[in-house]
């Protein structure tokens, strides 16, 4: 039964799991260049816009490249292992480390940007402020390796924002919670909720990835001891660069 199945499948996303899983078991390693168009029509006996329907689903799912008369390259760039649960310890940012060194060693690019807006309604909701109320938003785009890797927008009650350097670009050692502990509001409680979506053309564009691979839309909640909210982080994460790791006892 499972042949059959497999035998009802279009010629080229047969195609598209013969590579991966060659990519997955070792034969194709980072940076190795996969048979072109031709060859793969020759040794599947398909049309050349099949196997270029193949490799078009192996760049959309994001494991390999493709330049104009370079063919198809294997992607040497190595998924970001996020770890959900300890980068965000009081341990981490109460060091004055950041939350990104809880994932990574890499050294990261990020361009940041801080505005005061009016509050979008659902922000206004989670932070329990009136619609339109102003608020600070903290938007950054993370790049790493040369490769775009997430955007986010951290938006922050005005009341506790203005007048500190959470409304600076740099925020300095430990970042905004560590800022926010300062002023009596250190997160104590947070709450995240995940899902994926394909992404909107200024997302896909603010990535450099395309459209028709997915994005990890990730939204996080930071309260303080009374249970305030502190901040509501809205991220948009390619998931191609991503594992999303949780670890935490019985």
């Amino acid at each position: 039964m499972a042949s059959d199945v497999g035998e009802q499948r279009p010629k080229y996303q047969r195609i598209a799991d013969d590579l991966k899983a060659a990519i997955e078991s070792g034969e194709y390693g980072p940076g190795d260049r996969l048979p072109g168009e031709s060859a793969l029509a020759t040794r599947y006996e398909v049309a050349a816009l099949t196997a270029r329907q193949a490799l078009k689903i192996l760049r959309i799912e994001g494991l390999v490249e493709t330049k104009k008369g370079a063919g198809a390259r294997v992607i040497e760039f190595r998924p970001i292992r996020r770890h959900g649960i300890q980068r965000l310890a009081r341990e981490q940012w109460g060091a004055g480390k950041s939350i990104w060194s809880a994932d990574e060693e890499r050294p990261v690019t990020i361009d940041v940007r801080v505005d005061t807006v009016a509050a979008p309604r659902h922000i206004a909701r989670m932070l329990d402020v009136d619609e339109d109320e102003l608020v600070c938003a903290r938007s950054r785009r993370f790049v790493l390796d040369d490769r775009p890797v997430m955007l986010a927008t951290s938006y922050l009650p005005l009341d506790l924002a203005e007048n500190t350097a959470i409304m600076s670009v740099d925020t300095g050692e430990g970042g905004t919670y560590a800022r926010l502990a300062e002023i009596g509001h250190a997160p104590a409680h947070f709450r995240e909720e995940i899902r994926c979506r394909l992404p909107v053309a200024e997302e896909a564009k603010g990535l450099a990835m395309p459209l028709e691979r997915p994005v990890i839309k990730l939204c996080r909640s930071a309260f303080d001891a009374s249970l305030r909210a502190v901040e509501v982080n809205e991220m948009t994460m390619d998931t191609a660069a991503y594992v999303l790791e949780y670890a935490f006892d019985a």
